[in-house]
């Protein structure tokens, strides 16, 4: 940290921010807080933007408060060292420390082993079981076992049970006994099967997915194609996307300029989840909305990405970003309105996948659509799928009812 370099540059800084329209509630708060850096950074021994987000820390316990500190502390370490202007995205102004770093040695082999030696398994699949074990072998650290010589039965179920009652998941276990019987030729003695027994027996859990009912379908349509309808021609063409088509939310993020053919009426991508290309109709629907956006509201850019937020530096949108646009359109719609309702664009996934199955679309067919790799992930789906699982459902006929019963 230049402080003197500070002091030189920060009115660039702000003559940046108020001829790009940033708020002036935002500019007050980075004018404040570079003062007061230029102001204490001597005095209070200062070495870095690392200190002066801890003096923070040190006086704040609101997780609000202290995540705008980092965001505006971390703008203003960007421009002073990198020459960065603010463009919206949030970068880590401190080193996060996870449970891997924290390992003995020994601990830190088995997840070294199992993440060298899957090969075949999802990026983000490892990443989950590597995680859920680093957490695992963390907590038993703490108890004092430093090898897997060392580790006792009883302190495992101690991690999965609390005061008597389940803490843990089924798939929390499961993460953890991939990750162990990866690692058995790696650990003589039968350290890695010894642990594995020690694991508990547990029974998955399964929920009732929440679905769109046909009339909040009807409802979302009305709103999205509703010229008068309060949501911006962005928010609108985002909805019909994953409605009709049934895009992650971070493949609409990420959705270029590139991967529409519109000649061809066709949506070609590289899945962010799977890395894997998929290939959808652009129906008139969908088109029109992108279009409509494209030409009226989006503002010039030179960005590669479809959808850009609302307000300057207008940067492409985040995952996150669209997630709440979701909410926004139910909103819009009045639909789903409760706190425990399900409203993310994921169920706008569901509402394609389960009406394809309803419609007698063959399961392999909706797994290519849905841009699926196992043919397992569409179980989730089948739940909902209420036209065929009525033709599995007992009659009844052979029971007698009362008379009573019936009326």
């Amino acid at each position: 940290m230049d402080v003197q370099n500070l002091q030189n540059k920060f009115p660039q800084l702000i003559t940046y921010l108020e001829s790009n329209g940033y708020s002036q509630v935002y500019i007050a708060r980075i004018n404040r807080i570079i003062r007061l850096i230029i102001r204490k950074a001597k005095l209070k021994g200062w070495k870095s933007y690392t200190d002066v987000y801890l003096a923070y820390v040190a006086t704040s316990k609101s997780p609000s408060y202290l995540r705008d500190r980092r965001t505006v502390i971390g703008a203003i370490e960007k421009f002073e060292i990198q020459g960065l202007y603010p463009n919206g995205c949030q970068s880590p102004l401190i080193p996060r420390t996870n449970s891997y770093d924290l390992l003995p040695p020994e601990f830190k082999s088995v997840i070294d082993n199992y993440r060298r030696s899957e090969k075949i398994k999802k990026d983000a699949t490892v990443y989950t079981e590597s995680h859920n074990a680093s957490t695992f072998l963390w907590a038993l650290y703490q108890k004092g076992m430093d090898t897997l010589d060392k580790i006792t039965e009883s302190a495992v179920l101690e991690i999965f049970f609390q005061n008597g009652s389940l803490c843990r998941s089924c798939s929390y276990k499961k993460n953890i006994a991939a990750v162990l019987k990866t690692c058995i030729p790696f650990f003589p003695q039968n350290s890695c099967e010894r642990i594995l027994t020690y694991l508990p027996g547990l029974r998955e859990r399964r929920k009732n997915i929440q679905y769109l009912t046909a009339e909040e379908v009807s409802k979302l349509k009305a709103e999205l194609k509703e010229s008068k309808s309060t949501l911006v021609l962005r928010d609108k063409a985002i909805g019909l996307l994953a409605l009709y088509t049934g895009l992650r939310s971070c493949d609409i993020a990420g959705l270029t300029m590139a991967d529409i053919d519109w000649m061809g009426d066709l949506i070609h991508i590289r899945q962010q989840k799977t890395d894997i290309p998929l290939e959808l109709p652009l129906t008139a629907t969908v088109g029109n909305a992108i279009y409509d956006y494209l030409r009226l509201e989006r503002p010039l850019s030179g960005d590669p990405e479809i959808f850009l937020s609302l307000r300057p530096p207008y940067a492409r949108l985040r995952s996150g970003s669209v997630g709440s646009i979701a909410q926004k359109i139910m909103k819009a719609a009045n639909i789903r309105t409760k706190a425990s309702d399900r409203k993310g664009f994921h169920i706008f996934r569901h509402h394609l996948a389960t009406t394809l199955l309803g419609n007698d679309v063959s399961q392999p067919v909706i797994s290519r659509i849905l841009g699926h790799t196992a043919p397992a992930s569409l179980d989730a789906y089948l739940s909902a799928d209420f036209p065929h699982l009525k033709e599995c459902a007992l009659s009844i006929e052979c029971f007698p009812l009362r008379k009573e019963e019936l009326l």
